[in-house]
């Protein structure tokens, strides 16, 4: 076999690898958001909504209702149309996220990071909140972080929110509370959709922010 048909071939497993990954992260990311039509007027209206390449899907809803102002809500799909991006996502830990990152109508009490050290962007934002000598601890198998002399204060705060965040979804990749605006940031999988309410899951939602909200 020359050097010609090696490329060739070479070629079409990589646009053939390109165009399935593309049509799986856009049909996987669509039907979640079908999904996710039912549950969202609860949150408030949708304002904006775009594909930011194959594996980002963005959703913003810029008059939320109480306990939320705005949110805005992230699908990030693993980058499955680029073979080596497919592969390093796998060594990073990385899985299909869903980010909702809000807009408080009243702000958390303190500022916390809560993440899974396992996963990328888990990793990141400890690593972030590391270099500004933030302390730490471990919660619940995951990494807790908090400024000094208030970890206690976050760890007890985590205790008042675990029955609104269980009910969101039984994993977290990354919690985060701040102070100043954007409030409050969560990463969590995918719901399974088969199983769960979408009206459910956004109720879940809003009792996490009045929980919060609570507590002050």
């Amino acid at each position: 076999m020359n050097s010609q048909y090696i490329v060739i071939i070479a070629v079409a497993v990589f646009m053939g690898w390109f165009a399935l990954g593309m049509i799986y992260n856009l049909r996987r990311g669509d039907a979640l958001l079908k999904w996710m039509q039912a549950g969202l007027p609860l949150i408030g209206q949708r304002t904006t909504f775009r594909w930011l390449g194959t594996s980002v899907a963005e959703m913003g809803i810029a008059k939320a209702k109480r306990p939320f102002q705005r949110m805005d809500t992230l699908l990030v799909l693993k980058p499955r149309d680029v073979f080596w991006m497919t592969i390093l996502a796998f060594f990073q830990g990385r899985d299909d996220v869903l980010i909702f990152r809000a807009y408080l109508s009243t702000p958390p009490l303190l500022d916390l990071e809560l993440a899974d050290p396992k996963t990328w962007s888990g990793r990141t934002a400890l690593s972030q909140v590391a270099k500004r000598g933030w302390e730490a601890t471990e919660y619940q198998g995951l990494r807790l972080m908090a400024p000094k002399g208030l970890l206690n204060l976050a760890a007890s705060t985590l205790d008042h929110l675990t029955v609104p965040m269980q009910s969101l979804s039984p994993r977290y990749i990354r919690f985060s509370l701040r102070r100043t605006a954007p409030n409050f940031e969560i990463h969590v999988p995918f719901p399974n959709t088969r199983a769960a309410d979408a009206k459910a899951y956004f109720e879940s939602l809003s009792d996490l922010g009045r929980a919060i909200a609570e507590r002050q």
